[in-house]
């Protein structure tokens, strides 16, 4: 895949919301958890109509999935916003995950793994914004200390190219992003799993949800 190096996406991000001259276009969100969306959602609710889509084969048990499901459905009725924010929902089809990840169950955390889950999904996500005539589509994945952000926009700038749909550039953990979620999941009382979803990180976990005051790098598992 072609490489945009060193490329400051808060930078991007700040450049394409000021261009958007306070018209509020559609944006599709894929959100992985409700943590996660409620900085996102906080954030981007300022600048788009945004439609959560809600899409992650790769959480098991089921009743793992579904829980994570409900809590991204309550804070979106919860979370004061701008423009009203919808929901979708993929659909919950864990075998096409385990397809995808044969011949890799032995990878580590932010391997090939993980970049065949986030393909996946965010090319789910660009084909269901083109479907239903969105005008944007990105992902909360960036957020995340755990996810690696450069390779999160060069998938999403690929799917750009292949689907006709802008995608969103993001690294929504800077400027104290990360630091925010924690915040907003206490005051919203929101459930913080301490793996991705997949059976492949639960294995190794618990790990500690890393803490907002170590720098980067220093408490991610390897």
């Amino acid at each position: 895949m072609g490489g945009i190096q060193n490329v400051n996406y808060q930078k991007a991000l700040d450049a394409t919301l000021a261009g958007l001259g306070g018209s509020a276009p559609t944006l599709l969100l894929h959100a992985c958890c409700a943590p996660c969306g409620s900085y996102v959602l906080e954030y981007l609710s300022r600048y788009f109509r945004i439609t959560v889509f809600y899409y992650n084969p790769n959480i098991s048990p089921e009743s793992e999935y579904e829980k994570r499901t409900a809590e991204v459905k309550r804070l979106i009725a919860e979370l004061p916003v701008k423009y009203p924010v919808r929901f979708a929902e993929g659909r919950y089809d864990p075998g096409r995950f385990f397809a995808l990840a044969k011949g890799h169950e032995g990878d580590p955390e932010r391997g090939a793994r993980c970049t065949l889950c986030y393909r996946m999904r965010l090319e789910e996500t660009a084909a269901f914004a083109r479907k239903n005539g969105f005008d944007w589509f990105a992902t909360t994945l960036t957020l995340s200390p755990y996810k690696d952000a450069r390779r999160l926009n060069e998938i999403g700038a690929a799917l750009e190219s292949e689907y006709g749909v802008k995608y969103l550039r993001s690294d929504f953990k800077k400027r104290g992003g990360y630091q925010r979620s924690i915040e907003l999941s206490k005051i919203y009382r929101l459930y913080r799993q301490n793996y991705c979803g997949c059976v492949f990180s639960k294995r190794g976990s618990p790990r500690p949800l890393p803490d907002p005051a170590v720098p980067p790098g220093r408490n991610r598992p390897s």
